[in-house]
């Protein structure tokens, strides 16, 4: 951790890239996180020779090195499905529970845009296909692990003019994880010159603590020589999540290493996995870096919920 940032890089980074993939890639970024079994669970977006990404999963003992990737992917866009034919993108994994299984959100690609997709698994071996649930144009969708008030809620970010039409995020509810309610607005990007001013999105799925739910969110500014993308922190109402208690004013990660200002897209943080060691406090945040590795970076839960609260 620096004065400028609340996360501390892992010395290895980038922990995987195409190199450690067994069949030939583009890229590797932008992974979910999961705990399964005493391992670490990273579902990769994984961009093939085509430029078409599909999600495989990586698994690790210590969630830092020692990766065994599968030699197929987990979800792959199927030829006969034109809203998945350009591929799945930036997935997200929240365990559900009352479901008994992780749930899977990711960004279904077809002409028609992008588009909200959900599916579910219990072992990241077999996956259980439930289908687009917002329709284009809509991405960067994770669900809350439990019901409020009966309903499930999924924070969102659709371009349509019926809510989000500047980038901002929403939720949504649903009492079957199929039909959902209209936009409500959470966050939305700052005005001006502020790191977030552009638009923004969630991170990882959000995190469960004593004072609010957890949002680690995504940020993007506009400059001369293109667009940058950083990292905030935000709290939630626990109840109503639509209710902000606090937000940073700073970002918390920020593209500063040479594998997160080169690449396919420069200047990129996209964190989409977040991992809380109940035992030592330490916060483990996945994330791609410029649209072409997977990188890790921690911090102590404490210090994040410090500098909300201060």
């Amino acid at each position: 951790m620096t004065e400028r940032e609340l996360f501390e890089r892992h010395p290895d980074n980038p922990i995987l890239t195409a190199k450690d993939w067994p069949y030939p890639v583009n890229a590797v970024f932008n992974p979910a996180a999961a705990a399964l079994d005493g391992e670490t669970v990273l579902l990769a977006r994984v961009e093939d020779l085509r430029g078409i990404s599909h999600l495989t999963v990586a698994r690790s003992a210590n969630g830092t090195d020692g990766w065994s990737v599968d030699a197929q992917p987990l979800l792959a866009p199927a030829n006969d499905v034109a809203s998945e034919q350009w591929g799945f993108e930036d997935p997200r994994a929240v365990w559900i529970t009352e479901l008994a299984r992780w749930v899977i959100t990711c960004t279904a690609y077809g002409p028609a845009g992008p588009a909200v997709y959900l599916a579910t698994t219990g072992d990241f071996a077999t996956i259980e296909r439930l289908g687009i649930v917002r329709q284009p144009e809509d991405k960067n969708a994770a669900l809350l692990p439990h019901r409020i008030e009966g309903r499930w809620v999924m924070l969102h970010r659709p371009k349509t003019e019926f809510g989000g039409a500047h980038g901002e995020i929403v939720l949504s509810r649903s009492s079957d994880l199929v039909s959902w309610s209209a936009p409500e607005q959470v966050l939305q990007p700052r005005e001006g010159a502020w790191w977030d001013s552009l638009r923004i999105g969630i991170g990882p799925p959000p995190l469960r603590t004593e004072h609010g739910w957890l949002l680690v969110y995504h940020g993007v500014k506009d400059t001369v020589s293109g667009q940058v993308y950083r990292v905030g922190l935000a709290l939630l109402d626990l109840d109503e999540p639509t209710r902000v208690l606090q937000r940073l004013p700073n970002w918390i990660l920020a593209p500063l290493a040479p594998y997160e200002r080169t690449g396919d897209v420069p200047n990129v943080v996209f964190p989409c996995g977040l991992l809380h060691d109940e035992t030592s406090g330490e916060v483990r945040m996945y994330y791609g870096a410029a649209d072409n590795s997977i990188c890790l970076a921690t911090a102590p839960l404490e210090d994040l919920l410090d500098a909300l609260l201060a």
